[in-house]
């Protein structure tokens, strides 16, 4: 029989060796393993200020080209949009601030801001989609010869009411009269006869009664008075983190907005800051699909609002760009510059959409909208 102080002595052996052990190893590797600590922890160090310090250069050269910016704001943007009549158009969760300043920068180009449309967060909310489809169907006046789903609608109505109408042409024909009202009726007119057929939907359904319907169903605000006045648009999209509730849904009403503005009303741009070119912002979506109006990822700062406003005017002549800093941009801004409108420039914004129209069908085709 083995006796028990044999298990004791046994047992004070291992003891004893774990504890050798222990101290020999924290002894041996202590040095080297602190060492090699505060190693990596000085490179961290030294590469995070170097970081800080690239940061830091890079924004004073943000500052500095803003100033840049302001100091040149007015031969850049002078008569760029001379005779234009823009409709600024948040969207949900857009900045207000953005719209304020881009608004600005139109009115220095000699462009004339007839309304600013906010939609609420309750137009792209799911649960109303089928409301939204249901007001649609009431305002028009040819809701049988409407296409595309609830959203499609509703643009189409919205942009035949901003749309500017002809009213220059009835003047040219002696019809001196009020020539916003006069275009109205003479649609409202044509809609009872029957022949409004031109139209793509919009057209038949009272301009002003359109904007109202929707302002008082709490799905957008009207600022102004764009009823007929609109020959562009500028689309404010939402920030990355300004939406409440789904942002994908309301990326994809808002780029459906814009689409159909740019049909309906003619020459459009849809503005974001750089988040909003990255990852799943609106505008680096929209980007993935070739859309026929342009797109700025560096609104929001004076550099990249005045680069918005150029890039509006370079639509005036065809399709738009993707201009800013994001993946699949044609340049930061338009090259070349566009030029100053002349005073007897057509203000309907009927050059821009001739010669964008081929490219635009072409870009339907491949699913750009």
């Amino acid at each position: 029989m083995i006796d028990f102080r044999y298990h004791l002595v046994s047992i004070i052996a291992v003891f004893l060796a774990l504890t050798v052990g222990l101290a020999l190893g924290t002894t041996m590797l202590q040095d080297p393993l602190l060492s090699t600590l505060q190693s990596e922890t000085a490179d961290l160090r030294g590469q995070s200020e170097e970081l800080r310090l690239e940061r830091d250069a890079a924004e004073r050269v943000n500052d500095g080209a803003d100033d840049l910016s302001e100091a040149a704001a007015e031969d850049l943007l002078e008569d760029r949009l001379r005779g234009l009549g823009v409709a600024v158009v948040v969207a949900p969760g857009a900045d207000e601030d953005m719209a304020t300043a881009l608004s600005t920068r139109v009115e220095e180009a000699g462009g004339e801001v007839v309304g600013r449309l906010s939609f609420t967060e309750e137009f792209p909310d799911e649960a109303n989609a089928a409301f939204v489809d249901e007001l649609a169907v009431q305002v028009s006046a040819e809701a049988e010869e409407m296409s595309g789903g609830a959203y499609v609608r509703s643009a189409t109505l919205i942009g035949g009411a901003l749309a500017r109408t002809g009213d220059d042409e009835e003047s040219e024909d002696g019809e001196d009269e009020d020539g916003g009202g006069d275009g109205r009726e003479s649609a409202d007119d044509e809609e009872g006869s029957g022949d409004g057929e031109e139209s793509e939907g919009g057209e038949g359904a009272d301009p002003a009664a359109v904007l109202s319907a929707y302002t008082e169903a709490d799905l957008l605000a009207v600022d102004g008075d764009p009823v007929g006045a609109a020959d562009a648009v500028l689309v404010v999209a939402p920030a990355v983190d300004g939406v409440e509730g789904d942002s994908e849904r309301t990326n994809t009403v808002v780029a459906t907005v814009a689409a159909t503005l740019r049909e309906e009303v003619g020459p459009t741009v849809l503005a974001g800051d750089t988040r909003s070119g990255q990852g799943q912002g609106l505008i680096a979506q929209v980007r993935a699909h070739e859309p026929s109006y342009a797109t700025v990822d560096v609104a929001g700062r004076p550099m990249g609002d005045i680069v918005t406003v150029l890039a509006l005017a370079d639509s005036l002549e065809g399709d738009g760009a993707a201009y800013g800093v994001g993946e699949g941009v044609e340049g930061f801004l338009p090259s070349p510059l566009p030029g100053p409108r002349s005073e007897g420039s057509d203000g309907d914004g009927g050059d821009g959409e001739a010669s964008g129209r081929p490219d635009d069908e072409a870009r339907r085709a491949t699913g750009g909208e």
